[in-house]
C-alpha cells in the first residue's frame, strides 16, 4: 500500500511540474507580453523595469530556471495584473474553485450513479427516459447550460444570478456569509454537474448491464437472492471498477468546465482568474493557476487510484505481487 501511494504521489508531483512549466513556456512564447498593457506611450525606462521585474529580458530557459528555484520555496512571483504575490491570489481562487468543484462532483455522483444503476439493471420506460435525459445533458455544453440558468435566475429570482456572495454579506458574520455562499452555489454547481452526472450515468449503466450477466450474479439469482439485494449488494460493487477509474477524469472535466462557468456566473475561482491572466499575458499568474490546476488533476487521479485500490481486490493483489 505504501509503495503504491508513493508511486502515485511521485506521478502527481511530476504532473504539477509539467503542467506549470508548459503553461509558463507557452505564455512566454505567445506573441506579446505584459508590457503591452503599459500602453503605446509608456516610457522606455518603465518598459525596461517591467521586463526585468518579470524576467522577460532573459531567455525562456533562464526564466524558467529562476522561477522553478523560487517555486521550490513557494514563491511563484508577482502578478502584473494585480501587483500582488501570485501565491495568495491562486490560493484564494483555488479555494473557491474547490468549493464549487466539490459541490458539483457530489451532485453529479448523487444523480448519476443511482440513475445508472436503474437504467442498467431494469427494463421499461424509466431507463429510456433516463438515457434520453443523459443524452441531452451530454450534448449541451456547460456554456449554454450556465447561460440558461443565469437567464432563468434573473427572470424568476429563485437564485442569485451570479457571484459568490452578496455585497453586504461580508460584514454580516460567518453564519450569514456561509448561508449566502450556499444561496449562490447551486447555479454554477448545477451547470457543472449535469454533463458529469450524465457521464456517470452512462458509464454506470453500461458497467451494471455487463455485470448482471456475469456467472456469479446468475448463480446468486438461481439461489433465490432477491433482485434488489442482488443488484445493490453484489452487482453494483463489482461494477465500481469503471466508475473509480473515471473519477480522476471527472476532476479534469470540472476544471475545464469551470473555466467557462465561472466567467459566466461571476464565480471568483481559478478558471476566471486564469482567463484574466491570459488576457493580460500575466505570465507568472498563468503559471501559478496552471500549477494549481495540476494539483487538482493530480489529487483527482490519486483519489481515483485509491478508490480503485479499495474497490477491486485484483488491484491489491497485483500491487502485492
Amino acid at each position: 500500500m505504501i509503495r503504491f501511494f508513493l508511486r502515485r504521489l511521485t506521478f502527481a508531483v511530476l504532473l504539477v511540474v509539467a503542467v506549470s512549466s508548459g503553461a509558463l513556456f507557452l505564455t512566454r512564447l505567445a506573441p506579446g507580453d505584459v508590457t503591452a498593457n503599459l500602453g503605446a506611450f509608456a516610457p522606455p525606462e518603465e518598459v525596461a523595469r517591467t521586463r526585468a521585474r518579470f524576467d522577460l529580458d532573459r531567455s525562456p530557459a533562464a526564466q524558467w530556471g529562476g522561477w522553478a528555484l523560487r517555486a521550490i520555496r513557494f514563491d511563484f512571483g508577482d502578478s502584473f495584473l494585480y501587483n500582488r504575490p501570485v501565491g495568495g491570489l491562486v490560493h484564494r481562487a483555488a479555494g473557491n474553485t474547490a468549493v464549487l468543484a466539490l459541490a458539483a462532483l457530489s451532485l453529479a455522483t448523487l444523480l448519476g450513479i443511482p440513475l445508472g444503476i436503474i437504467s442498467g439493471s431494469h427494463g421499461g420506460v424509466a431507463p429510456l427516459l433516463i438515457r434520453g435525459a443523459s443524452l441531452v445533458c451530454l450534448s449541451i455544453p456547460p456554456l449554454l447550460t450556465s447561460l440558461l440558468l443565469v437567464f432563468v435566475a434573473s427572470r424568476t429570482g429563485w437564485l442569485p444570478a451570479g457571484g459568490m456572495t452578496s455585497v453586504d454579506a461580508v460584514d454580516s458574520g460567518w453564519s450569514s456569509w456561509i448561508l449566502d455562499v450556499a444561496r449562490h452555489l447551486p447555479l454554477p454547481a448545477i451547470a457543472l454537474a449535469l454533463p458529469i452526472a450524465a457521464t456517470f450515468e452512462r458509464l454506470q449503466s453500461q458497467s451494471m448491464a455487463e455485470t448482471i450477466h456475469q456467472p456469479f450474479v446468475v448463480a446468486a439469482l438461481a439461489r433465490g437472492v432477491p433482485w434488489r439485494r442482488l443488484v445493490i449488494g453484489h452487482a453494483w460493487r463489482a461494477s465500481l471498477r469503471s466508475m473509480c477509474a473515471i473519477y480522476g477524469l471527472a476532476i479534469g472535466a470540472l476544471l475545464s468546465g469551470s473555466f467557462v462557468v465561472e466567467y459566466v456566473t461571476a464565480w471568483p475561482g481559478l478558471g476566471r482568474l486564469m482567463y484574466e491572466a491570459l488576457r493580460a499575458r500575466d505570465i507568472y499568474l498563468v503559471a501559478g493557476c496552471a500549477a494549481m490546476g495540476g494539483v487538482f488533476l493530480a489529487l483527482g487521479s490519486l483519489v481515483a487510484d485509491l478508490l480503485l485500490f479499495a474497490a477491486d481486490p485484483r488491484v491489491r493483489e497485483g500491487q502485492a505481487a
